[in-house]
C-alpha cells in the first residue's frame, strides 16, 4: 500500500549559487553524493539538482516535510544500470520506520534548467 507520494522541482542556478559558497554543499549532500557530482564535471550542478529535489520529494512523501531530519541523513545514488535509488541513515532512517515504510521508490529528471524528484514510499 501506497503510504506517501512526493514530488519536488529544483532550479539548477539554486545549486550553481550553493556551490559557490565554501561548506554549503557539504551541510546539504551526503560525502558520496558530492564525489559522484564532482566526477559528473559540467554536469554537477544538475546533478545535485535532481538530488537535492529527491530529498525534498522525501519529506513531501512522508506527509512531515524535512523538520528534524539531517539532509545528510538521505544519500541519492544510482545502481549498477544507472536506476537512482536512495538510502536513509540516522534521522531520515529513523523518520521513514516511524512512518511505517518498509520500501522506497525514486525517479528523477532533468533537463538544463530544472531537475524534478518523485518518491513513493510502501508499506
Amino acid at each position: 500500500m501506497i503510504l506517501g507520494l512526493g514530488v519536488d522541482i529544483v532550479h539548477v542556478r539554486r545549486i550553481h549559487h550553493w556551490l559557490a559558497v565554501p561548506g554549503l554543499v557539504q551541510r546539504f549532500f551526503h560525502p558520496d553524493e558530492i564525489v559522484a557530482a564532482e566526477g559528473r564535471g559540467h554536469s554537477a550542478a544538475l546533478s545535485l539538482a535532481a538530488r537535492f529535489a529527491a530529498k525534498e520529494a522525501f519529506g513531501k512523501a512522508l506527509g512531515t516535510g524535512l523538520s528534524g531530519i539531517a539532509l545528510r541523513d538521505i544519500q541519492v545514488l544510482n545502481n549498477h544500470n544507472g536506476r537512482p535509488d536512495m538510502k536513509l541513515y540516522g534521522t531520515a532512517l529513523a523518520r521513514f520506520q516511524a512512518a511505517g515504510g518498509r520500501s522506497l521508490h525514486l525517479s528523477l529528471t532533468h533537463e538544463s534548467d530544472n531537475a524534478v524528484a518523485v518518491v513513493i514510499i510502501e508499506d
